[in-house]
């Protein structure tokens, strides 16, 4: 059954009040961003499997642990969800990058899926799908149903913040997906944005407007 884990350890919090923060520019947002996407991996991998190996040490031979070879894709969702995976990756190197595109339809408020590349082996991974907002839960939703369709079956969402609404959507269409947030926020207003949220995450990391 998929649990919500509000990641709240104090560098995570503190950082995320400076991304928070509608003064911090689009530099020092880009590098909080990442410098938090890399300490949520920290958490979000902690009960990866281990196996024993056996070296040498420069004293004698020692046992010691290693991962147990379950491989990790890290799937963002296009494209404000580019800004997490180098952070992550600086803990994963050797983790695959699929991506996922969606937009809102303006009018509908619907996520139209327009591109999607993934790792040929996505069934045999251990999935991260990285969006720093979940409001509606509706792209979320559709990236998770995408991946799901084409074979995978270990799937984590990673998120910056939350508003209650999307997270109830998560967890009605996917039971089996745990959900990692830096902070679960108040709702969602009129607009479909989280309150007190952000602002536009895609905008304030890449400059545009």
């Amino acid at each position: 059954m998929g649990n919500v884990h509000v990641l709240d350890h104090p560098l995570i919090q503190h950082k995320l009040t400076h991304i928070r923060d509608k003064n911090t520019g689009t530099k020092e947002f880009r590098e909080l961003v990442d410098e938090v996407a890399m300490l949520m991996a920290f958490e979000i991998t902690r009960n990866l499997p281990l196996q024993e190996t056996t070296i040498d040490t420069p004293v004698m031979e020692a046992k010691a642990k290693i991962l147990a070879g379950k491989k990790i894709g890290l799937i963002p969702i296009l494209r404000a969800g580019l800004g997490m995976v180098d952070g992550v990756l600086k803990l994963i190197p050797a983790a695959k990058v699929g991506h996922v595109g969606l937009y809102r339809d303006p009018e509908t408020l619907k996520p139209v899926e327009y591109y999607i590349k993934l790792p040929s082996d996505i069934e045999e991974r251990e999935l991260i799908v990285i969006d720093p907002m979940l409001a509606t839960g509706g792209s979320a939703n559709d990236a998770i149903a995408s991946l799901k369709k084409r074979g995978a079956k270990n799937i984590r969402l990673m998120c910056l913040i939350a508003a209650p609404e999307g997270v109830e959507v998560i967890k009605e269409a996917h039971p089996d997906v745990d959900i990692y947030l830096a902070a679960m926020d108040e709702k969602l207003d009129d607009h479909a944005y989280i309150v007190p949220g952000l602002g536009d995450a895609g905008d304030r990391l890449f400059g545009t407007k």
